[in-house]
């Protein structure tokens, strides 16, 4: 006599619930959130208000602007300012931050290259060794770097100061490239040289059209960066060689010891407008190329 056995059947496990998210963490993100906002949205804004007020109502009412104390005079009397060239300054700038971004491509592209489709522990050492030139603040360098630009007669030049800054971005872009090239597939390198492209041809037809993402976040972190600098052309360039970035500009129409804000404010504001609207424009970039080498994909 034989005997059958039915299945049993088996607890099904309740879906998951997807936790709740409590309102007091959510209230307190927000508080921190909109406090940090606060700390960096006031100045900017103090800045931009008394650039166009008269210099007792800067100091009496530093958060308010009236329609009455409106005016653009002081503006105008920073752009035409015989101390600061700002149409001159713009230029030198955006000089300096197109060859540094284009030298600074041009070397660390193929270095990343190199170093992201390597196998060996020596692709990892060279990564490294560029990696630990950012702990290394760059004002710690600015004295052997003058040592080395005075025998080499690039001291108060375009070339010396192009050249320190381009030597200053490596680190930063080598990192970058180098984790966006490991998510790109090694097939379209092993495809590329199945049709008889060399490994130049291969990088720079194929593979580097592809890094734009993260090319343009290296853009803009390197012109942010070049834009904003003051100490290395303060000191590279320096006064004698009446070469002036934006920076360097405004701290030569400014002064040192100058109290006249009708003055400051407007210079500050026509240095840094150019910058923020170029951030703002690219912010998506910035963290689209990051996001891009992220993850393997």
């Amino acid at each position: 006599m034989t005997t059958t056995t039915t299945p049993t059947a088996r607890p099904t496990a309740a879906p998951a619930t997807p936790a709740r998210r409590s309102p007091v963490g959510a209230i307190v993100r927000w508080i921190a959130l909109g406090g940090t906002a606060l700390v960096m949205l006031v100045p900017l804004y103090v800045l931009v208000i008394s650039a166009f007020k008269p210099q007792d109502q800067i100091i009496q009412h530093p958060l308010e602007i009236s329609p009455s104390s409106f005016t653009l005079e002081f503006l105008w009397n920073a752009i035409t300012s015989t101390k600061f060239n700002v149409i001159a300054a713009y230029g030198v700038t955006l000089l300096f931050v197109a060859l540094v971004n284009l030298f600074c491509i041009l070397l660390s592209a193929p270095v990343a290259y190199v170093i992201a489709r390597g196998r060996k522990k020596w692709h990892m050492a060279l990564l490294l060794l560029f990696v630990s030139g950012l702990f290394i603040p760059g004002q710690v360098t600015l004295i052997p770097v003058v040592f080395v630009l005075r025998v080499l007669g690039l001291i108060n030049t375009i070339p010396g100061f192009v050249l320190f800054e381009t030597a200053a971005t490596l680190p930063v872009t080598i990192f970058l490239f180098s984790a966006y090239l490991r998510t790109v597939p090694r097939d379209i390198d092993e495809a590329a040289a199945l049709d008889g492209a060399g490994r130049i041809r291969i990088f720079w037809s194929c593979i580097f059209p592809i890094m734009r993402p993260v090319v343009a976040t290296v853009v803009v972190l390197n012109s942010i960066g070049v834009w904003n600098d003051f100490v290395s052309p303060q000191i590279i360039l320096g006064g004698g060689s009446g070469i002036y970035t934006v920076t360097t500009g405004v701290y030569a129409a400014v002064g040192e010891f100058s109290t006249d804000y009708t003055v400051v404010f407007p210079t500050l504001l026509l240095a840094i407008a150019p910058i923020v609207v170029f951030f703002v424009i690219m912010q998506r970039h910035i963290i689209g190329g990051l996001v891009a080498g992220a993850t393997k994909g």
